[in-house]
């Protein structure tokens, strides 16, 4: 592509389209108020980000064709380098790139001060900050702030002060999920550290709920158990979307088709059938598409009706079927429970590196700390969606 031409410059109009530079890919010369004057401007992909980002150059006339090929060029090779030209421009006029964990827990602080109705639990939670994190994270940028800096700060006090340890946890996981809604950091490290530190006494043993599945047997126990697609065994068609999508039990036995997009391939379960009793969207894959697909025609409400009844499964269809395969568990003398599948998939997502941002929201769990669920604004939907399409893969043994 040619450079552009000061005479092509000169005779822009206010209302004329935008005119490439030519020579650096991006930049472009944008209308402004009158003919013969226009604003440069370099768009790229921030390296650090991954988002879209405008950098502004200067005027035309006053910033000429071969100027702003210069700097449009210096801000290429920067990026070539993985470094966001604008992130540089900022930290070169003396303004902060990104807020450090100190100056993001000063801020939530004081967001959160108004809400509490004890003042002394206010103060304690910028106490045990100032007391465990600032002396060891609270310069490092929040994006610089790696699992390895939050285990620093936990260790020392992991065993020998669980309590504390647990709330320092919580308000580190608070300033970096508020980090995260802003866009200062990619992910909350907080979320992997436990990787990183021993077993608190106390709380070595997970307690059981229900008999689960052993993630590892799952995909033996679907390819001997199920063949996909068979619209007349509706109990295993349930059961195994129930694996697929995480879900409850009578989530699924209660599905209806008016809750499902098959075009966006959403599941939108209503808040009154939840139980937390907030509306749920769930990401559904391939499969989970396929063993609708092959639910279709058999009842004009119902997803997974009884083929004799034609009313609800009962949750007494799910059990049967598992005991009648004996189906693995890790409680000694019981078989695994359909419940006990959404265990299989939250051990599964921690063996595999998912964050428990996403874990908890593809559960529908309820945030149980008030701090961190201030910042809870979005279910992550697509951010969800390949974690419960690689569940999915693993799930036929892919």
């Amino acid at each position: 592509m040619a450079t552009l031409t000061d005479i092509k410059a000169r005779n822009l109009k206010p209302d004329g389209p935008t005119l490439p530079h030519g020579g650096v890919t991006g930049l472009s010369l944008h209308p402004s108020g009158k003919k013969g004057h226009g604003k440069w401007v370099l768009r790229y992909v921030s390296p650090s980000t991954g988002k879209r980002r405008n950098a502004g150059l200067g005027s035309y006339p006053e910033v000429g064709i071969a100027e702003a090929g210069r700097q449009g060029q210096a801000m290429r090779e920067l990026l070539a380098q993985k470094i966001d030209p604008l992130d540089a421009r900022a930290q070169e006029a003396g303004k902060p790139k990104l807020p450090t964990f100190q100056e993001a827990a000063l801020v939530v602080h004081a967001e959160l001060l108004p809400g509490w109705k004890n003042a002394k639990h206010g103060q304690q939670w910028i106490n045990t900050l100032t007391q465990y994190a600032f002396p060891i994270i609270g310069a490092l940028l929040l994006d610089q702030i790696e699992p390895r800096h939050i285990a620093d700060v936990l260790r020392p006090i992991w065993l020998d002060k669980a309590e504390t340890a647990s709330r320092v946890k919580q308000r580190l996981h608070a300033v970096m999920a508020w980090g995260w809604a802003h866009g200062y950091c990619r992910a909350n490290t907080v979320d992997v550290v436990h990787h990183l530190l021993p077993l608190q006494q106390g709380k070595a043993v997970r307690t059981q709920h229900q008999p689960a599945m052993p993630w590892r047997d799952l995909p033996n126990f679907i390819s001997e158990n199920f063949t996909p697609g068979n619209r007349f065994d509706v109990s295993r068609n349930a059961l195994l979307f129930l694996i697929l999508t995480a879900s409850r039990s009578g989530e699924v036995r209660g599905m209806k088709w008016e809750e499902v997009d098959l075009d966006a391939a959403i599941w939108t379960v209503p808040a009154e059938r939840m139980k937390a009793k907030q509306p749920h969207r769930v990401p559904l894959s391939p499969w989970a598409l396929e063993i609708l697909a092959a639910q279709q025609g058999q009842h004009d409400e119902l997803v997974f009706p009884s083929l004799r009844s034609h009313v609800e499964l009962t949750d007494m269809a799910l059990t049967s079927f598992l005991r009648r395969v004996n189906a693995p568990s890790d409680t000694p003398g019981r078989v695994a429970t359909a419940h006990g599948f959404r265990s299989s998939f939250r051990d599964w997502c921690s063996e595999h590196g998912y964050s428990r941002d996403l874990a908890e929201r593809a559960l529908a769990h309820t945030v149980q700390n008030k701090v961190e669920a201030a910042y809870h604004r979005t279910d992550l939907l697509e951010q969800r969606r390949p974690m419960m399409e690689e569940w999915a893969r693993f799930v036929a043994g892919e």
